[in-house]
């Protein structure tokens, strides 16, 4: 019996052993890809302003985070770019917005111009269907079914299915809608981005 005991004792005492060494080992390697995940972050986010203002030499002026609440209630937060090019002009803002898809969230950054037109967008995180919410990345841009590009959110999008103007995904309906409303979410964070909200430190956006 005492043999037993002191087999499973050992037991124990290794698998103890290899847990502590193996969250050592993942903490030190965790440790080590933080920096890269973060730089490869932020290269993704400047890529996707210049690709949705449709501009390259260009500097974020101000970084504005707005808070609202949806029609439940529940706060959601926005993070607005305003956008400058070289010389100092205006040309509108990126706008990060949220809203949950079929599959998860759907995060879509999008560019206005001053005016408040769509001048592009971008996908920067969505779990939706491969091959059907998935399109959301295409489906939406310049010249495809569901064109947006140059649209004045003012009066919010809607798919044609709700009696709108913006012809859905096929058979990704219920994408379509989370994708416009996060577009609309946008728009409306930018143009009540108010005066005193939280600001961060002028930036340029490298080439």
């Amino acid at each position: 019996m005492k043999k037993l005991e002191s087999s499973l004792l050992n037991m124990l005492l290794v698998l103890t052993g290899v847990a502590v060494v193996m969250g050592g080992v993942l903490a030190f390697v965790n440790h080590l890809t933080e920096g890269p995940i973060a730089q490869q972050k932020e290269k993704a986010l400047a890529d996707g302003i210049k690709a949705v203002m449709c501009v390259n030499d260009l500097k974020v002026a101000k970084t504005d985070e707005v808070k609202q609440n949806d029609t439940k209630g529940k706060e959601m937060v926005f993070t607005v770019y305003q956008i400058q090019d070289a010389q100092g002009k205006e040309l509108g803002a990126a706008v990060e917005s949220t809203t949950m898809g079929f599959g998860g969230n759907l995060k879509v950054l999008v560019g206005f111009d001053p005016e408040g037109k769509i001048l592009g967008y971008t996908l920067l995180e969505q779990t939706e269907t491969p091959g059907l919410g998935a399109k959301a990345d295409k489906w939406f841009q310049k010249g495809e079914k569901g064109d947006i590009i140059g649209k004045d959110p003012s009066t919010p999008l809607t798919v044609s299915k709700d009696g709108g103007q913006v012809d859905a995904i096929t058979a990704s309906t219920i994408t379509s809608r989370a994708f416009l409303l996060a577009v609309n979410n946008a728009y409306n964070a930018y143009k009540t981005t108010p005066a005193d909200a939280e600001t961060g430190a002028t930036e340029q956006v490298e080439n």
